[in-house]
């Protein structure tokens, strides 16, 4: 029994190492694409980054419907044949989901390629084929890419996900810099530039592919034979449909805000030109950052499936609801402030990012001010989607996201169609689209949680605690302004205030107690530092929050 627990805890914590790994990772692939966007947006303008992000859009998507859910269709099928010692089983099923893989993307890259100028003309964007047409190929390489992906997580191997991951980061910096600057070195229309730095993308997810190919020859998976292939097929798509489902609609959302960004501005008076010009300073400032802050969240959702399907497994209803609870409440506290930051610094955020592009700048912070309100929602919907995921109600998520999608389309064709507002629709309507599906999953939770309570409550600290962090930083950055200093000093003298307001505050009004952290991927690392500080000191000095707490739900520990 003993031996037992030991190994189980190993595994446990190769799994949240694994976690913490893919997160890092992924947070700083955002971050290498936000400072690929930085210096491509001086290079392009706001006219060419308007073709690039149209051709990446449409992408984007595909990708979406291609790679979405047969990744971790696989990574499940794997990991349950390794845990039960079949590893041939294991390799089968990593060949046909290969073979699926390559015919997918084959035929996806084939069609991107011969009907560019018709997407193009679609979209309402007809210079954008260029860029559409150089992108085509990195839809073959990328699914190449997750079959390996799904095949090596699903192995508990998460090292080879974060290498491709970065090296396609890098190379799409590097070379899509490179090839964007000898195209506008050469004099190359706008257009045919963005063509050649949407190249390097291409070329970033052949390196990828190469990559995890090499790392499956130069391993014992790359020489074992596997059983037969046959009736691999079905099972592999059972899963991955419900899932390629849910994610498609999301990234579809995203493409009905090109596809009407476009239209409704032209309905308005706007040219081709013109309205290309605002969708691309929306969406290479604006939405990057506004997509940057809700990866911060993301280990919360990672974390909380396993801890929370083991609660459900041992029939734990107090379990279940302090394990959602201190989710929600995680979340909450991360995103309030972010979404508070985002709001009132968009301008200088931009302006520390985009310092050579006051016009795209100006047009995009009011854009990202009203953006930074999603953030909360965003993050929310993340965590409340795991937690349905958690009681095998996927279902539900779709529904939530289908149902907002929809209302993202016709708010964003009404809005934008208004001349008076404009461009301001996009991210109204996705403001319209996160509350509403933020809010229909609280209502699905209320249904199949047990005890289910899901009150303001949670709420309250953290925004008393963001409003008093921007009323502290806020005259903070204005003073320095009014002195003399640069935006870039008073920005980020005022971002430094501002999380140590917060921190104290959040601490001095009990908002975050010990099990809250405990959700965390090496919470009790945090915990532990915490008490060296004097907080947690001691249970019998305990007449706040997390007494109340305790006392109410009952004393729940990690299991």
């Amino acid at each position: 029994m003993k031996k037992y627990h030991s190994n189980k805890k190993s595994v446990g914590g190769s799994f949240l190492s694994g976690v913490m790994l893919l997160s890092v990772s992924t947070l700083i692939v955002k971050i290498i694409g936000l400072a690929f966007k930085i210096p491509l947006m001086s290079l392009l303008g706001a006219e060419g980054m308007g073709y690039f992000n149209s051709a990446y859009e449409i992408y984007a998507v595909l990708c979406v419907l291609a790679t979405a859910g047969l990744p971790t269709a696989l990574s499940v099928l794997v990991s349950s044949a390794e845990e039960k010692g079949e590893h041939m089983r294991a390799v089968a099923l990593f060949k046909v989901a290969k073979r699926i893989f390559f015919f997918l993307g084959l035929a996806g890259s084939l069609l991107l390629f011969l009907l560019s100028g018709a997407i193009a003309e679609l979209i309402e964007n007809p210079n954008a084929e260029y860029a559409i047409r150089a992108i085509s190929p990195a839809l073959l390489f990328v699914c190449l890419a997750s079959a390996f992906r799904g095949y090596f997580q699903g192995r508990s191997r998460m090292t080879p996900t974060a290498l491709s991951q970065m090296v396609e980061a890098l190379s799409k910096l590097v070379l899509g810099m490179a090839l964007g600057g000898y195209a506008v070195k050469r004099g190359y229309p706008v257009y045919v530039s963005a063509a050649y730095s949407i190249l390097g993308i291409s070329v970033g997810t052949l390196l990828s592919a190469i990559l995890l190919w090499l790392i499956g020859v130069f391993s014992e998976d790359g020489r074992a034979k596997g059983k037969s292939e046959r009736g691999y097929l079905r099972p592999l798509m059972s899963i991955a449909l419900p899932i390629t489902l849910g994610s498609a609609v999301m990234s579809f959302s995203k493409l009905i805000d090109m596809t009407l960004i476009m239209h409704r501005l032209q309905d308005i008076g706007y040219t081709a030109v013109g309205a290309n010009t605002l969708y691309g300073a929306y969406t290479t400032l604006a939405v990057p950052v506004f997509s940057l802050i809700p990866s911060l969240v993301s280990p919360v959702s990672l974390a909380l499936v396993p801890r929370l399907s083991a609660a459900i497994a041992r029939g734990s209803r107090g379990a279940q609801r302090e394990v959602a609870l201190a989710s929600l409440r995680i979340t909450v506290l991360l995103a309030m402030p972010a979404a508070f930051g985002a709001s009132v610094y968009a301008s200088d955020i931009l302006g520390v990012l985009f310092s050579g592009e006051s016009e795209a700048v100006a047009i995009s912070a009011p854009l990202l001010a009203l953006l930074g309100v999603s953030v909360l929602y965003s993050c929310l919907i993340s965590t409340t989607n795991a937690i349905l995921q958690s009681y095998r109600r996927a279902g539900l998520p779709i529904v939530s996201m289908t149902l907002g999608a929809v209302l993202k389309l016709l708010t964003a064709y009404i809005l934008i169609g208004i001349p008076e507002i404009g461009i301001m629709g996009a991210p109204l309507s996705t403001l319209i689209c996160d509350t509403a599906v933020t809010l229909m999953n609280v209502f699905f939770m209320s249904r199949v949680m047990p005890e289910s309570d899901f009150s303001l409550g949670i709420y309250v600290k953290p925004l008393v605690a963001s409003v008093v962090m921007i009323g502290f930083s806020f005259p903070v950055r204005c003073f320095i302004l009014r002195t003399g200093g640069s935006g870039a000093r008073a920005f980020f003298t005022a971002a430094f205030v501002a999380v140590a307001v917060y921190f104290i505050s959040v601490i001095l009004l009990g908002a975050v107690a010990k099990e809250d952290l405990d959700v965390l991927p090496f919470g009790n690392r945090v915990v532990r530092i915490m008490k060296r500080l004097g907080f947690f000191r001691s249970e019998e000095n305990k007449k706040d929050y997390i007494c109340e707490r305790k006392g109410r739900y009952g004393n729940f520990k990690k299991s």
